[in-house]
């Protein structure tokens, strides 16, 4: 199942060594999983599955953020959003700027994090705080725009019909949560991509943080209105539920 399949059945889901670690399962006697990254580990790996990562001031200075405010196991996810979201777009012959979507990547989760959640829903959380960041650091604001709309779009299906640099973060994002399409990316690939930046139980701890900012900002948790209208007029009608598609996932932690 694709992510545009998992998309239209859920509708609106309202670096180098600083990410590396063993697989375990995230729990809380799991201190890998849940703890930050080393403050000078900014550096990621030149090239992984193929995907090249970009190295520049910016993209170091957002490693440095993501870091301070990620647990690990969500830092892994970030850089997997991007190897997996290039990967994608270059079997699907997609040009893009690889700076621009690994910003997009690595600060997309920003709003799941104690810094930065809020009453918004948590990718307009994150998309605020990352436009901020860049701001402050005189990024240029035409890509500023196309990070802004990667972050908040990427639980959302018209994010896939944006451009690359928007489209991709959502493509990664879903093919790390929910597992990639096989028939578009190499399983030998996909294995690099985990060797490379562990999942550290992501199932389970990435839930447990969601439903925390649930939790602590009800108001955020949004749901479109067409979901409104089956759940009271539809006989029979039971929207999927996230927790139940990240556990049936091909990864096993």
């Amino acid at each position: 199942m694709n992510r545009r399949e998992l998309i239209t059945g859920l509708g609106v889901l309202g670096v180098g060594r600083l990410a590396r670690g063993s697989q375990q399962s995230a729990t809380p006697a799991n201190a890998q999983a849940v703890a930050h990254a080393p403050e000078d580990s900014t550096a990621l790996p030149p090239v992984v599955a193929g995907i090249q990562l970009p190295d520049s001031a910016i993209v170091r200075k957002a490693m440095q953020l993501a870091q301070n405010a990620y647990p690990l196991y969500l830092l892994n996810h970030s850089i997997r959003t991007f190897l997996l979201g290039s990967l994608v777009g270059r079997v699907r012959g997609q040009h893009f700027d690889e700076e621009i979507l690994l910003l997009a990547c690595i600060l997309h989760d920003l709003g799941l994090t104690d810094r930065y959640q809020g009453d918004l829903p948590f990718e307009i959380q994150g998309a605020q705080a990352a436009r901020q960041f860049l701001q402050e650091n005189a990024y240029s604001e035409n890509k500023i725009q196309l990070v802004w709309d990667g972050i908040a779009m990427h639980p959302l299906a018209i994010g896939q019909f944006k451009q690359p640099e928007v489209a991709l973060v959502g493509e990664g994002a879903g093919a790390d949560v929910f597992g990639p399409d096989l028939s578009e990316i190499k399983k030998a690939d996909v294995d690099e991509v985990v060797k490379a930046f562990p999942r550290l139980g992501f199932k389970v701890a990435f839930v447990d943080t969601c439903a925390e900012v649930v939790r602590r900002h009800p108001r955020g948790a949004s749901r479109s209105f067409m979901r409104d209208i089956g759940e009271r007029r539809v006989p029979g009608f039971r929207p999927a539920n996230i927790c139940d598609l990240i556990t049936q996932s091909s990864f096993s932690g």
